[in-house]
């Protein structure tokens, strides 16, 4: 069975939520801002493997005046000549450079994949919403006429002083009720319909169409199972962990700034018509003061990879109990569907029936029909409510996980 809005004039094609999620996927501004700093985080491995450039420098020294080549070639002093230098970092701190910076780029991919797992759980959660906005608005409109037939009763033993006034009162009032409910849907089916066009980037009020109905499965792994390749496909632990190695290896470099970078220079010097001179020179930082700079700096990293590493464990102890939340709530819900499909609405079906006969012919009271009748409205709109918190915990643990659980249209 689908659900379809009966007062729509024109049919609708069914959407199809895989449709929807390759949508969003691919143009989804969230998905592609962080597809864009992910991509931006891969170019910094090689700018920090790079050395530094080297130095050019001319210069010339002159003898019995400022002008460049005065007393060159008779005085031993006078040159023109240029100099070559080249910083060159202590060994190993390059290469740490670049591995922090491909752990921060590996971190920056988790989060890209944390993002599509939201923006997907997101156009789920606001497809399955919709798809109840056109269950409801079926069951109450079906509710509606049920309540309109047992009007007409009402009105017929009226009319033969076989009821009292007040129980049309009743019914129609009721009427009216329900009529204020299919319009709140109505505007909730709106609300999901623009959520799911922002999701997808595309223009508001684009047409969505009509949700199919499908039948709910149960859940194929245990908690404890889903824990366990959670611990392994989520984006987030992945993410802390990346977190973790960066912050190892910048502790290490901290360790590696203890030892100085050093210069290397090579010069040639023309003296006019006496012998060219040559120099080389290698130039060592005295680390008299930086000292005081290298202690607090490696503390520092220290600290931070121990925030790292509780960050890790928080994350893998909030992740627990929102995983045995939602997967608590998932199994609810798929208990009570189960009860309300297999026990409550057949036994308000048979309820109803026997009731409105037993009105018919005068054996039993008008308030017991209307309640009867109403129950069984609430309790349909119940049943299909906890269709949706199902699918709703599904989405939930998927993008909690990085586990698929939805079953594929």
């Amino acid at each position: 069975m689908r659900y379809f809005f009966l007062l729509l004039t024109t049919v609708v094609q069914a959407a199809q939520l895989n449709d929807f999620v390759a949508t969003a996927l691919a143009r989804n501004p969230e998905i592609l801002a962080a597809q864009k700093r992910y991509e931006a985080a891969r170019q910094r491995p090689a700018q920090q493997r790079s050395m530094p450039d080297p130095r050019l420098s001319f210069g010339y020294a002159s003898n019995g005046g400022p002008l460049p080549g005065q007393g060159l070639g008779s005085q031993p002093t006078s040159n023109v000549g240029l100099t070559v230098s080249q910083e060159i970092p202590y060994p190993g701190k390059l290469k740490l450079r670049s591995d922090i910076a491909s752990k921060e780029a590996g971190a920056e991919f988790q989060q890209y994949l944390a993002v599509q797992l939201n923006v997907r759980s997101r156009v789920v959660q606001a497809y399955h919403r919709l798809h109840h906005t056109y269950a409801a608005v079926e069951i109450l409109t079906a509710g509606k006429d049920q309540l309109t037939r047992v009007l007409r009763v009402s009105e017929l033993r009226y009319s033969t002083g076989k009821t009292a006034q007040q129980d049309i009162l009743k019914a129609q009032m009721q009427l009216s009720i329900l009529e204020t409910r299919i319009i709140q849907m109505l505007q909730d089916r709106r609300t999901a319909e623009a959520e799911l066009n922002s999701l997808m980037n595309r223009p508001p009020g684009s047409e969505v169409g009509v949700p199919e109905d499908t039948d709910p499965a149960p859940l194929a792994l245990t908690v404890e199972e889903l824990l366990a390749r959670a611990a392994e496909t989520t984006p987030e632990l992945s993410r802390d962990r990346k977190m973790i190695e960066r912050a190892e290896l910048a502790v290490n470099l901290a360790r590696k700034e203890f030892h100085p970078d050093y210069t290397v220079s090579a010069g040639y010097y023309n003296m006019g018509g006496m012998p060219a001179m040559y120099e080389a020179h290698i130039e060592i930082p005295l680390q008299i003061h930086s000292a005081g700079r290298q202690k607090p700096a490696l503390d520092e990293q220290v600290q931070l990879l121990s925030e790292a590493r509780h960050n890790f464990e928080a994350a893998g102890q909030t992740l627990q109990f929102r995983v045995r939340e939602a997967y608590a709530a998932a199994e609810t819900a798929f208990r009570l569907i189960k009860l309300y499909g297999n026990t409550i609405l057949p036994q308000s079906s048979i309820t109803i029936e026997s009731s409105l006969a037993s009105y018919e012919t005068g054996a039993t009271d008008f308030l017991s029909v209307l309640t009867n009748v109403l129950t069984r409205i609430d309790m349909q709109e119940q049943a299909h409510e906890q269709e949706l918190n199902y699918a709703l915990a599904l989405a939930k643990l998927e993008e909690l996980t990085g586990v698929a659980l939805e079953a594929k249209q």
